[in-house]
């Protein structure tokens, strides 16, 4: 259910498994095994990513070379490069480049966001020829490499999917702690997990991205507010917590910018806004840069997804046959990813899909809602939306709002289930940050759009 009251919101341990049910994660495709338990993401150097371009390339961390200079004869207008930053988001480690260059931040672009706590490598365009600046900007734990010049820019979901290599650590020893393990990484790589947007979509400190997309969707920018700003959960910082509850008992807006730490950077401009402009709440939610807005309002989606997933497993559905109404998407030949070619399953194609899926040529899709999405189009899952829209209070007709832009969020298709490739144990050793316990490293690529984190739980548990 979504909880969008006023009052603070308390999970009983403050579990990530309590917060993952809070944005509707529920299920695990490897029940009948179990978890090896274990941290991961203790240090950020434990989660590195690497974003797979063309030719399924993965990008190197330290790979540099020395692009040409800009060619008017190519048609050059462009600056590509490989960024890679550490413990950053990529909003922070873009708006920092575009400060520095003193450019906006619009004329940046790239292909997907990548996990704060790691270290990440991605491919980035500036639009103009910035080689010789960007040679020489010097960024804390922003790195620069492999400039060159280029006649197009990188385009969201231009890349094609995104390698990890992971440390869990903190695990308890036992005696068939490898076997486990390697049995788990097996059904996994033969039958693939449930492909559920992860906590970072939704926020793991504040887990309420979607409850903010919720009210943007709804024109209600005051209760957007007081959710981003004012709601408080009990997996945040007490500091921000207490800041958030004196405004919300005492409406003091200048107080509260003293209040309020220096790392609530969104939440201090909408203050800002309030003083100035005092009432006007959709002027404060647009203090926020139009990639974090729909974001917000993406996160929502991804949430009804989640939703649907987790109760189509309630239901005792497969996850891994189809069902009659089912809907399945034919797969790029070069990149394995879903197409817009889809077929209904429980007609006359029934065997051609089948096989399609037996030799992994085809996928099971879920749809994400949006403006376009005609629910008759998928009847199985789209009649597990209408009982989920039913309990949420929320209707048919919820992206028409004057936020939703329809080339934006139109509604698409998604994998169910998701396969990684080349996964392995990398190495079982023990773990020196914990006394008497081992770590596990991991390495594997996914798809874009599928978090890692989704696989990882399934061995942690």
């Amino acid at each position: 259910m979504l909880h969008h009251e006023q009052d603070p919101y308390i999970f009983k341990d403050n579990s990530e498994k309590e917060v993952e049910r809070f944005v509707g994660i529920e299920n695990y495709t490897t029940d009948g095994f179990n978890g090896i338990g274990g941290k991961y993401k203790t240090h950020f150097k434990d989660f590195i990513v690497k974003e797979i371009v063309e030719n399924r390339r993965i990008l190197d961390i330290k790979e540099d070379s020395n692009g040409t200079t800009f060619s008017k004869e190519l048609k050059d207008r462009f600056t590509i490069f490989n960024l890679t930053k550490v413990n950053m988001d990529t909003f922070k480690a873009v708006n920092k480049i575009s400060k520095s260059l003193k450019i906006p931040y619009k004329f940046i672009n790239y292909s997907g966001l990548k996990d704060k706590l790691s270290i990440s490598v991605q491919r980035i365009s500036i639009r103009g020829n910035y080689i010789e600046k960007l040679s020489k900007l010097k960024l804390h734990d922003i790195f620069i490499r492999n400039l060159h010049p280029a006649k197009n820019p990188v385009k969201l979901g231009d890349h094609l999917g995104n390698n990890f290599t992971i440390i869990i650590r903190n695990i308890k020893n036992s005696k068939n702690l490898e076997t486990n393990c390697q049995s788990i990484l097996k059904f996994v790589k033969d039958f693939g997990f449930p492909n559920y947007f992860g906590l970072q979509r939704f926020g793991s400190i504040r887990p309420n991205s979607h409850i903010v997309g919720y009210f943007l969707l709804q024109n209600d920018y005051e209760n957007a507010f007081k959710e981003y700003v004012l709601k408080t959960y009990s997996t945040e910082p007490d500091k921000s917590r207490k800041a958030r509850n004196y405004l919300k008992r005492d409406g003091d807006l200048k107080e509260a910018l003293k209040n309020f730490p220096t790392s609530l950077n969104y939440e201090r401009k909408m203050i800002q806004f309030l003083i100035d402009t005092p009432g006007d709440y959709r002027g404060a939610m647009y203090t926020l840069s139009d990639d974090l807005r729909r974001l917000l309002i993406s996160s929502f989606q991804s949430y009804i997804f989640n939703k649907m997933l987790s109760l189509r497993v309630k239901k005792g559905l497969s996850l891994f046959k189809p069902i009659s109404g089912d809907v399945i998407s034919i797969l790029n030949d070069f990149e394995g990813n879903i197409t817009s070619i889809k077929y209904i399953y429980g007609g006359s194609y029934d065997l051609y899909l089948e096989k399609a899926l037996e030799l992994k040529r085809a996928s099971i899709v879920i749809p994400i809602i949006g403006k376009l999405t005609n629910l008759d189009d998928f009847p199985l899952m789209g009649s597990l939306f209408r009982e989920i829209a039913k309990k949420e209070k929320i209707s048919e007709a919820f992206f028409q709002s004057e936020l939703v832009d329809e080339n934006k969020f139109k509604g698409s298709i998604r994998a169910m289930t998701v396969k990684p490739w080349d996964l392995k144990m990398v190495d079982l050793a023990e773990d020196n940050l914990n006394k008497e316990r081992k770590k596990i490293k991991i390495e594997f690529s996914l798809q874009k759009g599928s978090y890692a984190t989704m696989l990882i739980r399934e061995i942690i548990k």
